[in-house]
């Protein structure tokens, strides 16, 4: 049998985990009879646990209580743990670089040091951009409650060139890449799935009816995690353009005979330009106009190069 300590170290770790115990469950993991887990649920009480007593399976499960009680964390958690505050004090998020960074030096005094050298490893061996806005916490929330609860959300949102518009959407998930937030979400407006930078967006409260969520084919949930998204028209079979392009590349979707559409998602603009320009096709951008713009100027500093 686990001294009284150990047990309760044990005890709490089994209570952390997300399911709902009987008190017979917890018993037979550690060892012990039902009036010792009634006691040692007790005294996790005392040091400010909040165990609740689960009606109808004679359980417990650990609630959220008035204040933060310590957690056990075993050793991939806590490089976990550490490695997103990291993170986070780098600022992917506005106002909780302070707050990370006393975090992460509470986490690491306590750390042994086979797990300290770990995460030093990690943080040595990572390359953080920078030069990404930050977003506001309280749009990160509230984006993501919206994508929990399954709430219509409405925000304004600031495009590219500057412009506000009003969107109403059916937000799906969050996706932080490249240091950035996006949103992908069904427009309701404009009755396609979309992707909205979250540094951009201001949420107008109170969100919408609860909806059913879509299926996101799962093509375009991969490419929404890009900065950008692009569509072609290619003047060439759609037979011809699936086998130069492959089916992790891009979408490809005949639209006649002789005609396909691509769409297709890249953290670079010269990147979607060259994977359609090599491809040997008469074509059209026909979105983003960021990639329309910079084509052009791609297209005059080559021209200047050989004239």
């Amino acid at each position: 049998m686990l001294e009284t300590s150990a047990r309760l170290l044990k005890l709490l770790s089994l209570l952390q985990s997300p399911r709902d115990w009987s008190g017979t469950a917890l018993a037979a993991e550690l060892g012990v009879g039902p009036r010792t887990i009634r006691r040692d649920v007790d005294k996790l009480r005392n040091l400010g646990y909040p165990v609740d007593a689960v009606p109808g399976v004679a359980g417990y499960r650990l609630g959220a209580g008035a204040s933060l009680p310590p957690l056990l964390l075993d050793d991939e958690e806590a490089v976990a743990v550490a490695v997103g505050l990291r993170a986070a004090a780098g600022g992917t998020v506005a106002g909780i670089e302070e707050s990370s960074v006393r975090a992460l030096t509470k986490l690491e005094q306590v750390l042994p040091s086979r797990l300290r050298n770990r995460v030093k490893l990690l943080q040595a061996v990572a390359v953080t951009p920078s030069g990404a806005p930050a977003v506001q916490p309280d749009v990160l929330l509230a984006v993501a409650e919206a994508c929990r609860d399954h709430q219509r959300m409405r925000f304004d949102y600031r495009n590219h060139d500057g412009t506000a518009a009003r969107r109403t959407t059916e937000p799906h998930r969050l996706v932080n890449t490249g240091r950035r937030w996006y949103l992908i979400a069904w427009d309701l407006d404009r009755t396609d799935w979309r992707t909205f930078r979250l540094d951009r967006l201001t949420p107008v409260v109170p969100t919408g009816p609860r909806f059913t969520p879509r299926e996101v084919p799962e093509q375009k949930a991969e490419r929404a995690a890009y900065r950008y998204q692009a569509r072609f028209l290619i003047h060439a079979p759609a037979e011809v353009v699936a086998d130069q392009l492959g089916p992790n590349v891009a979408t490809v979707t005949p639209l006649t005979a002789t005609t396909t559409t691509v769409e297709a998602g890249s953290n670079s603009l010269d990147e979607l330009a060259l994977y359609v320009g090599l491809l040997g096709h008469r074509f059209e951008i026909q979105s983003p106009p960021e990639l329309v713009a910079h084509v052009r100027d791609l297209t005059a500093r080559l021209t200047a190069a050989v004239s």
